[in-house]
C-alpha cells in the first residue's frame, strides 16, 4: 500500500495536462460557470455531500478569486504562498488556513514537493455547530469566523491562519481525513463529518495559535445564541420570546441579527422550518398538512406557498421525486 506522501507526489490528470501543454493560465471552466472567477462548490460537491477533499494542482498560479463555500488549505509537505486580501501568507508544513466565502485570494504555483490539500466545505455543515457551541467558553475569533463565513453578505473578508504543525492531535485528524479521501468507503461521508467536527474542537482549544483578520469584527455572541434558539425551538420560536430572554428590545435585536447575518429573524426561522419539512417529506409518511403543523405553521396554504417559492415545487411533488 502506498503511503500518503507517495499518493500525493504522483501526478494527477490535471497536473499532467498542465505540464504537457505548458499551461500558464488556469482553465476557469473547470472551476466556475460564472464570468467572475468565483469557484463554485457545485463543481466539486455532489448534492448529498457537505465536505470534499482534493489535492491542490501544482505547477500553475491561481489568479485572484473567491469561493461560494468555506475552504481549508492544509500543507502536507512543502509550502504554499498566497495573497489573502492584501496580505501575503506563506503556509508551512502542517499549517492550516480557513477562508470564508467572501475573501479574495490568489496563489503562487506549487513546486514538485509542495503537497497541498484543499477541503471544500458547504456552509451548511456548520449549522449544527451552533446548537452545541458553548457561548461563554468558545473562542470569539472562531465564532466571528463562522458567522462571517455563513451569513455575511457584504463580502467581508475573513480568514483564520493556524500555526499548529506541532499539535499531534490536529495532525492525526487531518491525516485520517486524507486517508479517507484516498480510500473512500460507504462510510466516508459520515467519517469526514465526524473528523471535521473533531478538528473544529481541537482548533478552538488551540485558538491562541490562530492569526485572524476581518474587515468587520462584531460581537456575535448574541446572534449565536439566537441561532441556537431557532435550531432547538423552531416549532414555536418567536422574536419576542428570545428578545425577552436576552433582555433586549425586539427592534434592537432584529437590527443586530440583520447586521450580522444579512437575514431577518423571520427568514432564518423559515429556512430552519423548511429544512425540517424536507427531511420529514423524504423520510416519513406523515401527511403534508401534519408536517406543516409540526414545524410550526398553522396556516397550511402559507406553508405550501413558501415551500414552492423556495424549492420551485409543491411539497407533494418534492416528496414524489426520487
Amino acid at each position: 500500500m502506498l503511503s500518503i506522501y507517495e499518493n500525493l507526489i504522483a501526478l494527477t490528470e490535471e497536473e499532467e495536462e498542465i505540464l504537457d501543454q505548458a499551461k500558464s493560465n488556469v482553465n476557469k471552466t473547470v472551476y466556475t460557470n460564472q464570468q467572475d472567477f468565483v469557484i463554485e462548490r457545485a463543481k466539486f460537491l455532489p448534492d448529498n455531500k457537505l465536505i470534499v477533499i482534493r489535492k491542490h494542482p501544482r505547477y500553475i498560479a491561481f489568479p485572484t478569486h473567491r469561493h461560494d463555500y468555506i475552504e481549508l488549505n492544509y500543507v502536507y509537505h512543502g509550502k504554499l504562498k498566497q495573497k489573502v486580501g492584501q496580505e501575503w501568507i506563506e503556509l508551512q508544513k502542517g499549517e492550516l488556513l480557513f477562508l470564508n466565502q467572501h475573501i479574495e485570494h490568489e496563489l503562487e504555483p506549487c513546486g514538485d514537493e509542495d503537497l497541498i490539500i484543499n477541503f471544500i466545505i458547504d456552509p451548511k455543515f456548520f449549522d449544527h455547530m451552533f446548537q452545541n457551541l458553548d457561548i461563554e467558553g468558545a473562542e470569539q475569533s472562531i465564532i466571528n469566523f463562522l458567522i462571517s463565513g455563513l451569513f455575511n453578505h457584504d463580502r467581508a473578508g475573513h480568514y483564520l491562519y493556524f500555526r499548529v504543525s506541532k499539535e499531534r492531535e490536529i495532525q492525526e485528524i487531518i491525516k485520517k481525513m486524507i486517508l479517507e479521501m484516498m480510500e473512500p468507503s460507504i462510510f466516508s461521508e459520515v467519517t469526514m463529518k465526524f473528523q471535521m467536527g473533531l478538528l473544529m474542537v481541537q482548533l478552538m482549544e488551540h485558538a491562541d495559535k490562530a492569526i485572524t483578520r476581518s474587515n468587520h469584527l462584531y460581537d456575535h455572541r448574541i446572534v449565536v445564541e439566537v441561532l441556537a434558539y431557532i435550531n432547538d425551538s423552531y416549532q414555536t420560536a418567536s422574536l419576542e420570546h428570545i428578545s425577552n430572554h436576552l433582555q433586549m428590545a425586539s427592534y434592537n435585536l432584529s437590527k443586530q441579527i440583520k447586521k450580522s447575518t444579512g437575514k431577518t429573524f423571520k427568514e432564518i426561522l423559515q429556512e430552519r422550518r423548511l429544512e425540517e419539512a424536507k427531511i420529514l417529506l423524504k423520510h416519513t409518511q406523515i401527511s403534508i398538512d401534519q408536517i406543516a403543523e409540526d414545524i410550526g405553521y398553522e396556516n397550511i396554504s402559507y406553508f405550501y406557498r413558501i415551500f414552492k417559492k423556495r424549492y420551485g415545487c409543491t411539497p407533494r411533488v418534492f416528496r414524489e421525486r426520487d
